[in-house]
């Protein structure tokens, strides 16, 4: 199962994150999301549980519980939505400019 946490604490490393999530059961794996220019957190990640039931008691237990001085956000992680890009619009021109030509007489 696996198991959205938001709200975390930019200092917040992914051994923390997998001794908070221990507690429970066994954690497959800890992915902390980092700015790919930066590399700083941006605040949230991802838990795999190894089992289900223990993945939704740990839900449970620590939303919204405090976590190295932020209130956490735990659900269920949802499936990212697929991105469809070929319906992305450039507008009736193709997204180059002019719109009409304007001459000196």
């Amino acid at each position: 199962m696996t198991i959205y946490i938001g709200n975390l604490s930019y200092d917040a490393k992914e051994q923390d994150i997998q001794d908070l999530f221990a507690q429970f059961g066994e954690v497959s794996s800890v992915k902390l999301i980092k700015d790919n220019v930066t590399g700083r957190s941006k605040g949230f990640g991802f838990v795999e549980m190894a089992d289900a039931s223990i993945g939704k008691r740990a839900i449970a237990e620590l939303h919204e519980t405090q976590f190295m001085n932020r209130n956490l956000v735990v659900n269920e992680a949802r499936p990212k939505a697929p991105s469809d890009r070929s319906s992305f619009s450039r507008g009736g021109n193709g997204g180059f400019g002019g719109g009409f030509n304007r001459r000196n007489y």
